[in-house]
């Protein structure tokens, strides 16, 4: 369930980005900076599982790959159609 919650938080980023994006008429290059961000939020919702939750780092990798990718791949597309 936290890890559904956390891909859902990526993709409400990913919105404020674009949001953010059409105010400054480049949706496309906000797309772009959004996969740094959501990067950045990933690693910490990993380190936190690592470091407070007592997950081993092998356990919570496949955990922040998925994460991180799901959105990013959906910035991705996003920047390829609106480029």
């Amino acid at each position: 369930m936290h890890t559904i919650m956390v891909v859902l938080g990526g993709f409400l980023l990913l919105v404020i980005c674009l949001l953010a994006g059409r105010l400054t008429k480049n949706m496309a290059i906000a797309a772009l900076i959004f996969i740094p961000i959501w990067l950045g939020a990933a690693a910490i919702n990993m380190w936190i599982g690592v470091s407070r939750a007592g997950y081993p780092v092998g356990e919570e990798l496949p955990v922040f790959l998925v994460v991180f990718a799901i959105p990013a791949v959906v910035a991705l597309f996003i920047w390829w159609k609106l480029s």
